[in-house]
């Protein structure tokens, strides 16, 4: 199947769900769903990306995204760099748009970033003329990981149409919160966003439509299609954090809970996950889990993403 050579709007790069076309995230998961491997196969390698170079610039610490960012570009014949904050002349006191503009000197074609401050990748595209992949900017987005995970909905779903959906936990703090919230509302999606009153400020239901607010975990489970679970994020908390034991016992997925829902519920969680605090090991292993999906689905997800704005 030959990649689409029409001129796509991730030209200049990947910053956002929000701006997107609902036509242009459907076209990402078609591509994507292409690049999903087979049963007992592995993904497909392509050479559409040779003679390419990626640099994956994590100014914050990650496993996942930034081992699936560099899978993805070599499964499609890209050369990878990765550099740390930490090894960057950043850490020395050198600018941010200083060290990107050192980077593009040396002629990459695409800088995929991760940065604790909102709207990084927003900041630096507007002065650099490659593109730039969002790969989790502070509490905004993070919208690869909102594209694998309507992929993996997809995987085990006909349609993202109209579908009931609880996010629990840390929303204040969740870029990947936001990229779902977009891209499910784009599809007519109802959510419902639920955690202790402190992670889930009233002016979140403003985000999207068809957006409601609950504080009763039971009652914002109870006849839905999806549970996405969200890791609460310490680090980013200013305020003295809720127990682990007192969380659980309020806000933390237990197999008891599923019954309320939909019979097929699919249990989602980007990751990485706390058991005992967020949801409990029988959840996290049943066979309404789809997490291990969503950590697959990254790479095809990458490929298409990479695939469409540089080849």
């Amino acid at each position: 199947m030959p990649a689409d050579t029409t001129k796509s709007p991730l030209a200049a790069g990947l910053l956002d769900i929000e701006s997107l076309e609902r036509s242009e995230i459907e076209a990402i998961l078609e591509r994507a769903r292409f690049f999903q491997p087979l049963p007992n196969e592995t993904y497909r390698r392509l050479d559409s990306l040779r003679g390419k170079t990626i640099v994956n610039l994590f100014f914050e610490s990650s496993t996942r995204t930034r081992v699936s960012f560099e899978i993805a570009a070599r499964r499609l014949g890209a050369d990878t760099i990765s550099i740390a904050a930490q090894g960057s002349s950043v850490s020395k006191g050198e600018s941010l748009v200083d060290t990107l503009n050192t980077l593009v000197a040396m002629r990459p074609n695409a800088v995929v970033m991760r940065h604790s401050a909102s709207g990084a990748p927003h900041f630096l595209a507007k002065h650099l003329q490659i593109p730039i992949v969002n790969a989790g900017d502070g509490t905004h987005e993070h919208p690869t990981q909102g594209l694998l995970d309507a992929l993996t909905i997809l995987d085990r779903r006909k349609s993202l149409e109209n579908l009931r959906v609880a996010i629990i936990g840390d929303i204040a703090h969740s870029r990947v919160a936001r990229s779902d919230i977009h891209l499910l509302a784009k599809f007519g999606a109802e959510i419902v966003l639920c955690g202790p009153p402190s992670l889930v400020p009233v002016e979140l239901a403003e985000l999207a439509p068809g957006v409601h607010i609950s504080y009763y975990m039971k009652e914002a489970i109870r006849d839905v299609d999806v549970i996405m679970m969200l890791r609460v994020q310490l680090e980013r908390q200013h305020e003295a954090p809720m127990a682990a034991s007192e969380y659980f016992r309020f806000f933390g997925l237990q197999l008891e809970h599923l019954a309320l829902a939909r019979p097929e519920v699919i249990v989602m969680h980007p990751g990485p996950i706390n058991r005992g605090r967020e949801l409990s090991s029988d959840v996290a292993d049943s066979q309404r889990s789809a997490i291990l999906n969503q950590v697959e689905n990254g790479v095809a997800v990458r490929m298409a993403v990479l695939e469409r704005i540089l080849a």
